[in-house]
């Protein structure tokens, strides 16, 4: 049995060295009375254990004679006798601070530390295991400031490394630990402190005012750069608390540069919060402001909700505009061209933004920017337009896009310059007869861009009308404008093109709007002198705050929206002329009922009963007392989109089209003027324009026959045909074309007035609430495409708008 009880004890020994010959253990004194003591300083004991070969190592209780804890166990004399003068140096300050004795987790903590990090002082030791009574020893406190381990930071920089608020306190408040020593990579206590987990240890800190807050480490980052890198919101708002300086400039730019760079929102909006004015900063390299520096949407729509300048250019020569069409950001360049970019703004060799589109065959960038006025035909520094540019790098999209444009308006349209750097005038583009075609592709796509450099010139027509012109006028000119939600920017396309081949703006041009939902708002748009430049951005950013979530959409964005823009207390009668007719459908009666909202009183005799109350409803708005805001939003309460204003609905409804009602409308107010003995204020109706916010591609329907089933397969049919014929029954209330333009037409013919009406046939049946910004280019790009086959009819009407 003893033989037994030797085996399994020498066993038990083995297995240790095997295991873990640092494992700390609790040991019985009694074990090592027989054995070798071979080295004894202060309380720790080295002894050899012959029967196991091994050499241990004890930490005595000198309140406990009976236990000991053994640190270590090592079959090696050299390395058991190294081991022990480590401990024994390291140990002592540790078990001598405290009057107890040091529990057994913490020796293991401490013996591992020495192992580990044997460059480290006691201080660190102190920070790493948490010892904070330690602190006060001697030997520990004189080496506070130490940094003496691999990364030569001191133990301050590795307690806000791990965040510990309590060990900080210590050691800034009693022991006073200097925070402006650095590490190998010049990193202060503040750097580490943001990498940290615990930003409050910022503001403990930086109640010291030290120059260590807004030191620069070797990479040129001072603590709010990299927190502004790292995204550590809260850390960026601790050290703004402490005062840490959002003008420092560091070695790529300032703080707000680097949260651009990294797009970190929160950490720019913290930044910007405490200093609007760093919205002007501009980095040391590229001379560039935070706004060249956002990669995405959302941080540059909010550099302009601070109010950024879009246009700056930086010390390259380049616009945010010309940074985001370089880099491929579509997103970035539909949010500048919407709050105001200029489109033909020169830059670096004189290139515009369109010259680096072409450069880089961007289809949907090149269309952005065309729609939003970019020139095809500006040559820059070397001669080269970017048509030049496209032509010799295009390989394959836009060149397809662009010549099935080329087949459709006809290549004897226009013609490429003879010389890059002399590029055709307009009279080159309309009357020099086509070159003959060659087998060169290139050739072509060059042609094609021309195409739309001919459409600019053409817009470009000069202002030759006098200030007299108004006066001499003896017929009144009409406007009417559909409705179709966002697709008002087919609307907003046609009148940036007449208002720019006429050289005056709409309202100068109509004495009668009228309009519908989204023309609706856009006719208060033209009488309040709006530049439609300025509603074409505005309606791509109106659809991100209006169109959210699903439908029905919440009515308070739209309303909010239509108060900034028109005035939350503007009436309709504070702008006279031109006269304005915004229709709107009263659904609080049966039959609905098509109710006009006008900027001028009707005619004496003919209001006193358009405005009372009768028996069964309540009197209407006067025009003088009638909010601009609220008769915009009840011209466009589409159902299923928003909900009812009041007893309003969408005029859609009754009149998608509002030509004929704005024409009648006229005509019974022309008559009571005779009537009333004002005959000599009327004037004849001379030009109608119609413009429509284009036509959906016509789809074949199958049935819409709804009859009662008898079996499962007739009741399906039933259903469908029942759906198909509710969208026609739509869809023929709200046709803005057909019959209703028939009409017109006719009336205009039988008048002899001059009637036009635009009206784009679109690829796509694009929705009232779309606010993909691609499909809306397309949309616009479509737009375009059609103003250019219609240039002879523009011309004409502009002619007959510019007759006195």
């Amino acid at each position: 049995m003893q033989f037994f009880g030797r085996l399994m004890n020498t066993f038990n020994n083995v297995t240790n060295l095997f295991s873990n010959p640092f494992r700390v253990k609790e040991v019985s004194l009694a074990e090592y009375a027989s054995q070798k003591r071979v080295r004894w300083e202060d309380r720790i004991v080295l002894y050899e254990k012959s029967s196991a070969h091994s050499w241990d190592c004890l930490l005595l209780n000198p309140q406990n004679e009976t236990v000991a804890f053994r640190l270590f166990q090592v079959d090696h004399e050299v390395y058991a006798f190294e081991h022990f003068e480590l401990y024994v140096k390291q140990l002592r300050p540790f078990y001598e601070s405290y009057h107890d004795p040091l529990a057994l987790e913490t020796l293991q903590q401490l013996t591992d530390c020495f192992r580990s990090h044997p460059r480290w002082s006691l201080a660190h030791v102190a920070v790493e295991v948490g010892l904070l009574e330690s602190f006060r020893h001697n030997h520990i406190l004189s080496c506070i400031n130490s940094n003496s381990c691999d990364d030569e930071c001191t133990p301050l920089h590795l307690a806000c490394q791990k965040g510990n608020m309590e060990c900080l306190r210590e050691l800034v408040e009693q022991c006073h630990a200097r925070l402006d020593l650095t590490d190998k990579n010049g990193e202060t206590v503040f750097h580490y402190a943001v990498r940290g987990s615990n930003p409050k240890i910022l503001e403990l800190m930086g109640k010291r005012s030290t120059a260590a807050l807004d030191h620069l480490n070797d990479e040129g980052q001072s603590p709010l750069h990299l927190a502004c890198q790292l995204g550590k919101e809260d850390a960026v708002l601790s050290l703004l608390k402490v005062d840490a300086k959002c003008s420092n400039l560091g070695a790529l730019g300032y703080p707000i540069h680097i949260a651009m760079k990294h797009s970190q929102k929160r950490c720019a909006e913290a930044l910007l919060d405490k200093e609007v004015s760093q919205i002007q900063l501009v980095d040391p390299r590229h001379g560039a402001t935070p706004l060249h520096w956002a990669k995405n949407a959302e941080m540059t729509r909010l550099l302009i909700d601070y109010g950024c300048e879009v246009n700056t250019l930086s010390a390259t020569g380049e616009s945010a505009l010309h940074i985001a069409v370089r880099r491929g950001r579509f997103d970035c360049t539909m949010v500048l061209l919407t709050h105001g970019a200029m489109a033909n703004t020169k830059g670096k060799d004189g290139s515009t933004p369109l010259h680096l589109a072409m450069k880089q065959d961007h289809l949907e960038m090149i269309k952005a920017l065309i729609v939003f006025g970019a020139d095809v035909d500006v040559p820059n520094d070397f001669g080269e337009t970017p048509g030049l540019l496209a032509a010799r790098t295009s390989k394959g999209a836009n060149r397809k896009v662009l010549l099935d444009l080329l087949k459709i308006i006809g290549a004897d349209r226009c013609h490429p310059p003879s010389t890059a750097t002399s590029p055709p005038t307009t009279s080159t583009f309309l009357e020099r007869p086509p070159p003959p075609r060659s087998a060169n592709q290139n050739l072509e796509f060059q042609d094609i861009i021309h195409v739309s450099a001919a459409l600019g010139a053409l817009l470009k027509k000069p202002d030759v009308v006098d200030s007299t012109t108004e006066r001499k006028r003896t017929q009144d000119r009409l406007l009417s404008l559909d409705g179709g939600g966002v697709r008002g920017l087919v609307l907003i396309q046609f009148l940036i093109a007449i208002e720019k081949a006429a050289g005056r703006p709409i309202r100068e041009l109509f004495d009668w709007v009228t309009g519908t939902s989204t023309g609706g708002i856009l006719a208060v748009s033209v009488v309040q002198g709006k530049p439609m430049d300025y509603m074409r951005c505005l309606y791509f950013r109106m659809k991100d705050e209006v169109f959210r979530g699903s439908r029905p959409y919440e009515s308070e964005p739209l309303e909010n929206f239509l108060k900034k823009e028109f005035g939350e207390h503007t009436k309709m009668t504070d702008f006279k002329q031109p006269k304005l007719m915004l229709t709107a459908t009263l659904c609080d009666r049966q039959p609905a009922k098509l109710h006009l909202f006008r900027n001028y009183s009707p005619p004496e005799g003919r209001g006193k009963s358009r405005y009372k109350t009768t028996g069964l409803f309540q009197a209407l708005t006067k025009p003088e007392d009638q909010l601009v805001w609220q008769a915009a939003r009840s011209s466009g309460a589409a159902p299923t989109y928003f909900r009812p204003f009041g007893r309003f609905l969408d005029g859609g409804l009754l009149a998608n089209n509002p030509t004929l009602d704005a024409m009648t409308e006229i005509n019974e107010y022309n008559k009571f003027l005779i009537q009333n003995g004002e005959g000599h204020k009327v004037k004849k109706l001379g030009v109608v324009v119609s413009l429509g916010t284009g036509k959906s591609p016509q789809v074949p329907v199958s049935s819409v026959d709804v009859f009662r089933p008898s079996n499962p397969w007739e009741l399906a049919k039933t259903v469908y045909g029942a759906k198909e014929l509710g969208k026609l029954v739509v869809d023929c209330c709200t046709d803005p074309d057909g019959p209703c333009v028939d009409r017109a037409r006719a009336w205009c013919e039988m008048i002899e007035a001059h009637y036009v009406r635009f009206n784009p046939p679109l690829e796509l049946d694009i929705m009232l609430d779309e606010v993909s910004d691609m499909i809306l280019v397309n949309l616009l790009w479509e737009t375009q495409i059609y103003i250019f086959q219609h240039w002879e009819e523009f011309e004409q009407l502009v002619e007959q708008l510019l007759v006195p």
